[in-house]
């Protein structure tokens, strides 16, 4: 297939998408369009992000919507709101020439009775996260009765989220006569489970191996000390002049601490993760698409929904736990026939892991020498230098000014201007690593000439020594004095406990509680602490600093009907349980039979030992 007309969409369709430049479809595309337009037989879709997922089901379901009915005849489910308010505006630009369609996204954090009003109005397809999908069925406002086409993009995101109680209960309310559309960049356990229960004999399209690196993307790992990550972000960026690249963080606050640092340093750099507002978001995500932003500091549920093409390079500041995740990650470069760099920024211990995933993804790692502050100044100084040879000279503008230049200038010699020319633009990387040292670790299956007597350690700029047993004594200290903390003072330290007005009555479970905390927060990637479900309330621990926006964002949200409430619980105690206070009564009682013994002699404490 080498043109979309080729597949038979409406002209109405071919029309709008042509406006957006599509001319030829992606692998997936081709595979998908035909099947969806033709068949109502199942699907399960393979394809890596970035692939074109989401036209592969939304161009085929906009053309099988009937528009004369105003009930939902499609229902698209994603893991975060970032990625239902990207599937939602892509679909309406598709959609956008076809009179009478309406298209809603419904998701947690933002008003649920505006998309109520949205929904009475009438709507043919729905785009939702699960937990709101729920809520809105619940309160009987989201009839799924005359669904025809249930689309899950991203279903294994979704269950490593906590929704698996959502989408369980949202796929036995939509009809058994129906067609099941399953996209995803890997397939999980749980994903097999889904497509198990809910498909019937689903056709499979694979346009990759499961869980396999795309091709075209070369994964590079650097090994260092923990606390020289951030200075290999910046070899890194300052090694490629024309970086254009996503930073994967763990947590929002190290996309903050890292995102603030670079920006700091004077780097063109900026942050998406679960705090920011949607119009904040949407500012952000615009500068970065036009390449106004070098550099994206990103959470890896924030970067859902992401849609460029031509990241030069994935940064992994932190080496994700699931070779899965690490999937997802690299597959946002190397996009649309480019090629893209992947790259990890470990430690020592963490060797294993690339092996790890190398074995589950099918992908080689290459290590490579995080870059010398000489390396670094050659290729700054080479890249100024082409530069200034092909920059545009107008010379009708400059004119004017060119007598008064050449008078300033008449002093200096060719060699002289071009050393000055140079000093003025390059000084201040010559500044910084003038004396930078080697951060690389270095291990037994090592070059000997590459390690340079580990046993001294390196020389310096003046030839001296540095001492390798007092740098260990300093990299140990940090990590003995945490040791020396209990365990409970670490978690009291990083961890804030919330009392929440539901529990087991209510239908909850751990797995439903992390998916309610991970839909508020729109993210997976906040620290859960110890979970208590109780009858009728629960408590559990959430990483310091996101309680505020976790309150914030469940006002207004329910679970199983009932209006959620969220304060903090450090007055409140988890209630005793019923046979602790018989026990600490019965101890009572034997301790005051025992005063009655002692009192009563030792003739007496002899019968006690005869009748034990």
């Amino acid at each position: 297939m080498d043109t979309f007309i080729e597949t038979g969409l409406r002209k109405e369709i071919i029309s709008a998408i042509s406006e957006l430049g599509f001319e030829t479809p992606t692998p997936i595309q081709a595979e998908s369009i035909p099947h969806i337009l033709t068949s109502d037989q199942d699907l399960i879709a393979l394809a890596q992000t970035g692939t074109g997922k989401t036209a592969a089901f939304g161009l085929p379901a906009i053309h099988r919507i009937d528009t004369t009915k105003k009930e939902p005849q499609t229902i698209v489910l994603c893991p975060t709101r970032e990625l239902c308010l990207q599937i939602t505006r892509d679909l309406e630009s598709y959609a956008k020439k076809i009179k009478g369609l309406k298209i809603l996204a419904v998701y947690g954090g933002s008003s649920i009775d505006t998309q109520i009003r949205a929904l009475k109005k009438g709507v043919q397809i729905v785009v939702g996260t699960p937990g709101r999908t729920r809520d809105l069925i619940k309160r009987k406002r989201l009839s799924l009765g005359s669904i025809e086409r249930v689309i899950l993009d991203e279903a294994d995101e979704m269950l490593t989220m906590g929704f698996k109680e959502e989408l369980d209960a949202i796929l036995e309310t939509t009809p058994e006569e129906k067609q099941t559309l399953l996209f995803s960049a890997t397939i999980s356990k749980e994903v097999k489970r889904i497509s198990k229960k809910y498909m019937n004999d689903p056709l499979e399209i694979a346009v990759a191996k499961e869980n396999v690196g795309a091709t075209n993307v070369e994964h590079v790992y650097y090994m260092v000390q923990a606390r020289h990550r951030y200075e290999v972000l910046k070899r890194i960026a300052d090694m490629n002049p024309n970086l254009y690249a996503i930073v994967f963080c763990r947590t929002r606050r190290e996309t903050m601490e890292v995102s603030n640092k670079l920006m700091a340093d004077g780097y063109n750099a900026d942050v998406l993760n679960g705090d920011l507002s949607q119009a904040q978001r949407d500012e952000v995500m615009g500068k970065f698409r036009t390449k106004h932003l070098q550099v994206l500091v990103a959470t890896d549920v924030a970067a859902r929904g992401i849609d460029v093409n031509d990241l030069t390079h994935v940064i992994n500041y932190n080496l994700p736990d699931d070779p899965e995740v690490y999937t997802h990650r690299s597959g946002r470069t190397g996009r649309a026939g480019r090629d893209g760099i992947s790259i990890v920024i470990i430690h020592s211990r963490e060797a294993n892991r690339i092996r790890f995933i190398e074995r589950q993804s099918s992908i080689k790692f290459t290590r490579e020498q995080v870059p010398s502050g000489r390396d670094i100044c050659e290729t700054q100084l080479f890249t100024l230098i082409d530069r200034v040879k092909k920059v545009k000279v107008d010379e009708q503008q400059i004119e004017p000014f060119l007598p008064e230049v050449y008078e300033k200038l008449q002093d200096l010699s060719r060699e002289d201007l071009i050393q000055h020319f140079v000093s003025a633009e390059f000084n201040r990387f010559l500044d910084y690593y003038k004396n930078a040292r080697d951060i690389n670790i270095y291990g037994r299956g090592d070059d000997r000439d590459d390690r340079r007597d580990r046993r001294g350690g390196r020389r310096d700029r003046d030839g001296r020594r540095g001492d390798r047993r007092r740098d260990s004594r300093d990299e140990r200290a940090p990590r003995d004095r945490r040791e020396k903390r209990s365990k409970s003072e670490r978690r009291k330290s990083s961890y804030t406990r919330l009392h929440i007005n539901v529990g087991s009555k209510n239908k909850l479970t751990p797995a439903r509680l992390i998916g309610v905390i991970n839909e508020g927060l729109d993210s997976s990637s906040a620290g859960i602490g110890k979970i208590e479900i109780l009858k009728k309330f629960s408590f559990f621990e959430i990483e310091q600093g996101m309680e505020k926006q976790l309150m914030d964002s469940l006002k207004g949200e329910s679970f199983e009907g009932v209006d959620l409430a969220l304060e903090m619980a450090d007055n409140k105690k988890s209630p005793v349980p019923k046979d602790y206070s018989k026990k600490k009564k019965s101890k009572k009682k034997d301790k005051d039979r025992d005063e009655d013994w002692k009192k009563k002699g030792p003739k007496n404490r002899g019968k006690r030992r005869k009748r034990n």
